[in-house]
C-alpha cells in the first residue's frame, strides 16, 4: 500500500530531446532553485487548464527558445516520487524534431549527453529511475 500522507500533488512535465547523434539534453538547475546544481530533463510545472503537451511546448520555448509541435512529442514514461513536502508526478515525453537552436534562456548550463554517460550526471531522485527506462526505450 502507498503512503497516505496528505501532501500536495505537483505535476511537472519533462521532455527528453534527442539530437541527430542520439545524444539527450540535460539542463542544470540554476542557483537559487531547489536542488540547484542537479541535472534534469527540460520541462516545468503544469499550469491550471493546460494539457501536458501544451506545458512542454511552452516550457521548451521559455527555457530553450525552441518550438516543438505536439505531433513530434511522444509520451515515453512517467515518474511518481514522494518528496517530503510534495508528491511529484512527472510525465516524460521524447522529441527528436523541433524548430530553432537550443539556447539556455534562463542562465542554466546545458549538456548533450550520450545515454551511457547519463549516470555520471547527478539528478534529482525523481529523475534517476527514468535513466534506466531510457536505456530500454531509446
Amino acid at each position: 500500500m502507498g503512503q497516505n500522507v496528505k501532501v500536495p500533488l505537483l505535476v511537472v512535465v519533462a521532455c527528453v530531446l534527442v539530437d541527430a547523434d542520439g545524444k539527450v539534453l540535460l539542463a542544470q538547475r540554476p542557483k537559487g532553485r531547489s536542488m540547484a546544481g542537479l541535472w534534469e530533463f527540460p520541462g516545468g510545472k503544469l499550469e491550471l487548464g493546460e494539457t501536458p503537451e501544451a506545458c512542454i511546448i511552452r516550457e521548451l520555448q521559455e527555457e530553450l527558445g525552441i518550438t516543438a509541435k505536439a505531433a513530434c512529442l511522444a509520451p515515453l514514461t512517467f515518474a511518481s516520487h514522494a518528496y517530503e513536502d510534495v508528491h511529484l508526478l512527472m510525465p516524460l515525453y521524447v522529441a527528436r524534431r523541433w524548430e530553432g537552436v537550443v539556447t539556455p534562456l534562463e542562465g542554466q548550463k546545458l549538456a548533450w549527453v550520450r545515454l551511457n554517460e547519463l549516470r555520471s550526471y547527478e539528478m534529482p531522485p525523481a529523475d534517476e529511475p527514468l535513466v534506466a527506462m531510457l536505456f530500454d526505450l531509446l
